[in-house]
């Protein structure tokens, strides 16, 4: 079910407006604008489109995308898994990353169209296996960076109107690596000088990459997260904290980050939820 909820800006309650099916099984991912919600369905490997309502609700699905294909990882890509949906930095465009195919599609985005809202523009296959799980795009938009779930690469590529050029191939694992990979999350800091990007499995760390100015990564450290299952994290918007949410020692660690060099050091602060898989900052 895909869900919408009004937000009090002043107590923070909410209070469930409506719901809908969400045409796909297993929902990872969701955004939205001023017309319509977009999500993506892990199991379903799907896409699909709901309209916005003025008291923010949500209408039923206009539109379902269903992709179709396969991998060479017998396990985890024995079909389409849509794993996340983004838009271009100018809205133009929304962007599909497909675990389950090895690939990330370019879908054209009509925004006030009636059923057709996303027309397939392009797709781009990456390294077979890989698994692309999120991207995240730099601040002058220029370049897009994804990390790869099943062995933990990071893609740079060059985008311009609709389209993706690869430039740069790294990973937030060593090469020598023998644990269990689970590449997660990936975020570019406010100040648009560091990615950041954690790797769950055996590892349990998060990567720093300095971004140089040709958009290729530098890597500055690997660290710990002292945690299990960093699945998510966040960078609050005033850059100098980064929340790391573990799903499976139930906390959220938060670091300080060194706006020069962009380290990490542990804060010492910890906030106990269970199984915290996703942390959002909102205007209050």
């Amino acid at each position: 079910m895909i869900s919408a909820f009004a937000l009090d800006s002043k107590s923070g309650a909410m209070q469930l407006l409506n719901q809908q099916d969400a045409k796909g099984a297993d929902p990872c991912y969701i955004i939205n604008d001023n017309k319509n919600v977009i999500t993506a369905a892990y199991s379903g490997g799907s896409i699909s489109v709901f309209g916005k309502e003025s008291d923010g609700g949500i209408t039923p699905a206009k539109q379902v995308i269903l992709h179709k294909g396969k991998s060479i990882n017998t396990q985890r890509q024995e079909s389409s898994h849509v794993h996340m949906v983004q838009f271009s930095p100018d809205k133009k465009f929304v962007l599909a990353n497909d675990l389950g195919t090895d690939k990330i599609y370019i879908y054209k985005y009509n925004p006030n169209a009636e059923a057709k809202i996303l027309e397939i523009k392009d797709s781009i296959s990456v390294k077979a296996g890989s698994g692309p799980r999120h991207l995240t795009f730099s601040k002058d938009g220029k370049y897009a960076y994804l990390l790869q779930e099943l062995d933990g690469g990071l893609t740079v590529f060059r985008y311009k109107k609709g389209t993706l050029k690869k430039i740069q191939e790294t990973q937030v694992v060593d090469t020598d690596f023998k644990g269990q990979i689970g590449a997660a999350d990936i975020h570019i800091s406010p100040n648009g000088k560091f990615v950041y990007a954690t790797n769950r499995g055996t590892a349990n760390t998060i990567s720093c990459f300095e971004i140089q100015k040709d958009g290729h990564l530098k890597l500055v450290e690997t660290s710990a997260t002292l945690g299990k299952g960093p699945r998510n994290f966040v960078i609050d918007p005033t850059g100098k904290f980064l929340l790391i949410a573990h799903q499976y020692s139930n906390d959220v660690v938060i670091f300080k980050i060194d706006s020069t060099t962009g380290k990490l050091t542990d804060s010492g602060k910890r906030i106990e939820l269970c199984a915290p898989v996703c942390l959002v900052f909102t205007k209050m």
